[in-house]
């Protein structure tokens, strides 16, 4: 078993390291803390990067934002020019509003599978090509 320091952590997660302290400190990483020194399997870490068998995480050419969060459309609410998207991920949802042309032209209907992006305060929703 190898353990990573959260330097080490926040190096194989691409990810800063007081973001991977706060993240560990919230319960989202798995993770132990010693002291004032964060710790983390590397097995853990590593299992959280691989695609989850429920579905492959998609293929993203060119986009710079880091932060991939594939789900299932929980809610759909659309109401002028403006859509309210809902996507469930693991335990958690995540809620994003985006126009209702986008939410048409990407086909988005509840149970389908969509990704969010996050980019520091921006979150965009798209999905796979078909």
């Amino acid at each position: 078993m190898s353990m990573l320091d959260a330097r080490e952590a926040a190096d194989l997660l691409r990810l800063h390291v007081k973001r991977v302290q706060r993240l560990a400190h919230s319960g989202v990483l798995p993770g132990v803390r010693i002291g004032r020194k964060w710790l983390f399997r590397r097995e853990d870490l590593a299992a959280l990067l691989s695609p989850k068998p429920e579905g492959k995480a998609p293929a993203l050419g060119g986009v710079s934002a880091r932060n991939h969060l594939a789900g299932t459309v929980v809610g759909l609410a659309m109401d002028g020019l403006m859509a309210e998207v809902r996507l469930k991920i693991g335990d958690q949802e995540l809620v994003a509003v985006i126009t209702r042309s986008s939410a048409e032209r990407l086909g988005l209907a509840i149970g389908h599978r969509a990704f969010a992006l996050v980019k520091s305060t921006d979150v965009l929703i798209g999905t796979e090509a078909p």
